[in-house]
């Protein structure tokens, strides 16, 4: 018993490391995104979410959620190896990850403390409310979509949960603060801004696409439970994603190095349950996905949104937990013990929190403290701005 929760405490830490490793993947697809006089700004933005997000998940969310805290004494809170102390480590990393996807969103005009408190409320109180019902069972919710859809809502690790919730969080965020300084003209014209680096943008949707193997395989919390279908369902969704966005996109590397990203959000909630061959399915369909939408929001909508946060966390992360509902079927060659309908009504309770949960923290604090950046700390850059200096000085006294 004692070796077996040794192995299990072992097997969660590494799936925590490989998921703490994504936030650096966050950071650099941000800096390779954002215009080099906001680089600095993505590189501390990340890593201070990440701070805050732990404290508001070890004193507050994780105890909503769980409904367990950590204020025995040190013998008491490490039993078993301490396997309840790497387990709160590894859902924090994917708590924290809200933050870091809304991040994306309103860079290169949002007000840094602003946003540290608006992580403190999301990861204390939002998010952990939604992660509670799917994956604790709190308030009946899953009960009740079971009794009503004949399946509870399946998210295995968090297509809904964290990602769809990270980017209809961000949607309230990017609306409230407009678009930045130069983006559209007064007649609809829409003026681009060019990523600053394409290989610091790849090197982030690298490191992401490779931590996703500890976020999905290690989501099992234990080495009894874990699968390699999950892992190639995973890697098969990845390689749908690419090649869709590759062909959809024309080339574009932007839209070539979300496409793994587009395919790993989407097989999250159906990994442990689709044949490969359906995993495929739901890895190109979100590929295809995310560059239509990242077009239609940014050139149609003119709606701001940096890194295209919705249409790749929101809209893929939705799909992923319909797709669960599909191909998780056994008669099309899944596991079963899902249902269309269970899936969506999950899902679409998980966007109505957060939509309604984005729109009201955000829009409280733009009315109280304000959310943007005056228009010239936005034209001299968040990172001279906020920061007092830039990615690379130009010169060396």
């Amino acid at each position: 018993m004692q070796s077996s929760s040794g192995i299990d405490t072992l097997f969660v830490l590494l799936g925590a490391i490989m998921v703490l490793a994504m936030h650096a993947g966050f950071a650099f697809l941000e800096v390779g995104t954002v215009r080099k006089k906001n680089q600095v700004n993505a590189l501390v933005k990340i890593i201070s979410d990440f701070a805050v997000s732990t404290i508001a998940y070890f004193f507050i969310g994780y105890a909503i959620a769980y409904g367990v805290g950590f204020f025995d004494s040190a013998r008491v809170i490490s039993v078993n190896n301490g396997y309840e102390l790497v387990k709160f480590f590894f859902l924090l990393t994917f708590a924290a990850a809200i933050p870091a996807i809304i991040s994306g969103g309103i860079a290169e005009r949002a007000r840094f403390y602003p946003q540290l408190l608006a992580t403190f409320v999301l990861v204390a109180l939002i998010y952990p409310f939604f992660e509670g019902i799917v994956w604790a069972g709190n308030f009946g919710v899953q009960g009740w979509i079971e009794a009503t859809f004949g399946a509870p809502f399946h998210d295995f690790a968090g297509s809904v949960v964290v990602h769809a919730m990270g980017g209809w969080l961000a949607l309230g965020a990017v609306v409230l603060l407009g678009h930045r300084k130069g983006r559209y003209g007064k007649n609809g014209e829409v003026y681009a801004h060019p990523p600053s680096s394409i290989p610091f943008l790849a090197l982030g949707a690298w490191i992401l696409t490779v931590g996703w193997f500890g976020f999905n395989v290690m989501s099992a919390q234990s080495v009894e439970g874990s699968s390699g279908l999950v892992a190639v369902n995973s890697l098969m969704a990845m390689v749908g994603g690419i090649l869709v966005a590759l062909i959809a996109g024309k080339n574009d590397p932007g839209f070539v190095h979300n496409g793994p990203l587009a395919g790993l959000v989407a097989i999250c909630a159906g990994s442990d349950l689709m044949h490969p061959l359906g995993a495929l399915l739901t890895g190109a369909i979100a590929g295809g996905l995310f560059v239509w939408s990242f077009t239609l929001v940014q050139n149609k909508w003119k709606i701001d949104d940096v890194l295209g946060v919705w249409p790749l966390h929101g809209l893929c992360g939705a799909w992923g937990g319909i797709a669960a509902g599909i191909f998780g079927l056994e008669t099309l060659g899944g596991m079963g013990g899902v249902t269309f309908m269970g899936q969506f009504a999950g899902t679409l309770l998980g966007l109505v929190i957060a939509t309604s949960g984005g729109f009201i923290v955000y829009g409280v604090l733009k009315k109280v403290v304000g959310l943007r950046l005056s228009e010239e700390e936005e034209f001299n850059g968040a990172d001279l701005a906020i920061h007092k200096i830039a990615a690379e000085p130009n010169f060396d006294r």
